[in-house]
């Protein structure tokens, strides 16, 4: 148990001296940090309000849709809001409008909310990508700037040691905040890709109803 202590105070010993002596590998890595939590919080928040049931809904706007009720998916889409009923709702007046060419039409409202899912993640990517590099970087400095005063003191094979361990926590530091930001990237890209497959649902659903006309049912036509 001491000497796990002594370890442990030894480690923020050296962060602490990283800190102080490698200022420009620290504080790069720790804006990194900083975005990458601001990132994870934000998306996290984001994502966990445009959660939806799409199943249950997709049941309900098909027995709408055949009953020719546009009025009625519209209002259904609505009321389940966020992303997913932003794409209903759009599809829902594509098919009212009677547009020539819905599927395209229809995958432009899908790529603009796309956007707003992929939103930030950009810098996800860029982080995990640069984060072990400004690491390396000041590890590299710090072992250089150690071996050169070691040299011209004279310095032990010990201190030599110790130097170089001291000059590794960059690279540790910026390995971590790299493995978080890949680890949550990749995350957050397997749920973009959910969405998008929501959204293809509702693209099927609706692609086997655009050539109805709204009215054909006799029901409530849309509201324009």
């Amino acid at each position: 148990m001491e000497a796990t202590t002594v370890h442990g105070n030894k480690f923020l010993e050296y962060f602490f001296a990283f800190m102080v002596q490698d200022w420009f590998a620290f504080w790069p890595i720790t804006i990194c940090s900083i975005l990458t939590v601001a990132v994870v919080i934000e998306r996290s928040l984001y994502y966990a309000r445009n959660k939806r049931d799409v199943a249950v809904f997709i049941q309900r706007l098909q027995r709408e849709l055949e009953r020719g009720n546009l009025e009625g998916a519209q209002s259904l889409s609505n009321q389940l809001g966020g992303v997913i009923g932003e794409i209903a709702e759009e599809g829902v007046r594509l098919i009212a409008v009677e547009k020539e060419d819905f599927s395209r039409a229809f995958d432009i409202t899908v790529n603009i909310v796309s956007r707003k899912l992929e939103k930030y993640l950009a810098i996800l990517a860029t982080i995990g990508a640069t984060a072990p590099f400004l690491g390396l970087f000041g590890t590299v400095v710090g072992v250089i700037v150690t071996l050169q005063v070691l040299g011209e003191a004279g310095g032990q094979t010990q201190e030599v040691v110790i130097g170089i361990a001291k000059a590794l926590i960059a690279t540790g530091y910026g390995l971590i905040v790299a493995i978080v930001a890949v680890i949550m990237n990749n995350f957050y890209n397997n749920t973009v890709r959910r969405f998008e497959e929501d959204f293809q649902l509702l693209k099927l659903l609706f692609l086997s109803f655009s050539s109805v006309s709204p009215t054909q049912s006799g029901q409530t036509s849309y509201r324009r």
